[in-house]
């Protein structure tokens, strides 16, 4: 039987980090992240519906997403990042589960979601445990100043526009503390892989 594992955190928590652990054990990863990509390709319905909404003005001359622009429209407004959201959520939701599926009749031990909009999406029905990656306020916003090469003002507007971290951490089955070095997370997650071996 798999395990289904809901994989969380918040921006720039080092989500990406972990997914690329499970990947390098050969462990299914359906990433959240590529199925909003591949909903906004050009001739979408996604793509249409925000252009619609947003207007013209956050698509290149070529017709592609300008992601950047988008970025700036929405992480300043969160009523707009919440229309956003609505906007392009089922279809997300859609190519996810399509995955999911798609997965579950290779049945493997683990499968892992990587949805950094785990609890507001409402994927909770869709995981057996939440993994939650987390670091403190001050790493994740110097992680998002550096990353983004961002003011420390719009990594704050950026943080505050997602459910706060700690709410999360509250709901998670596990916690990964991604504080320190790549190889202390490692050995946390090749710990908890090894319970959860031993379980199954």
């Amino acid at each position: 039987m798999t395990v289904v594992i809901g994989l969380t955190g918040s921006i720039a928590t080092g989500k990406s980090t972990v997914s690329k652990f499970f990947k390098s054990r050969g462990i299914p990863v359906i990433d959240a992240d590529i199925g909003a990509r591949v909903v906004v390709e050009p001739g979408t319905e996604g793509l249409k519906s925000i252009a619609r909404y947003f207007g013209k003005e956050i698509l290149h001359s070529d017709g592609t997403l300008n992601r950047k622009k988008l970025g700036e429209i929405v992480f300043t407004d969160p009523i707009k990042l919440e229309k956003l959201n609505d906007l392009l959520e089922k279809q997300i939701r859609n190519w996810v589960l399509n995955q999911k599926e798609e997965y579950l009749q290779q049945q493997p031990s683990l499968l892992v979601l990587d949805i950094p909009l785990l609890f507001e999406s409402n994927y909770l029905i869709e995981v057996d445990q939440v993994m939650v990656v987390a670091v403190t306020e001050e790493m994740q916003i110097n992680r998002l100043m550096q990353r983004d090469h961002i003011t420390r003002e719009m990594a704050v507007q950026k943080i505050a526009a997602q459910l706060p971290l700690a709410e999360k951490i509250k709901q998670a089955d596990v916690v990964i503390d991604n504080n320190g070095t790549i190889q202390e997370t490692v050995e946390q997650l090749e710990k908890w892989l090894q319970q959860t071996d031993q379980i199954n």
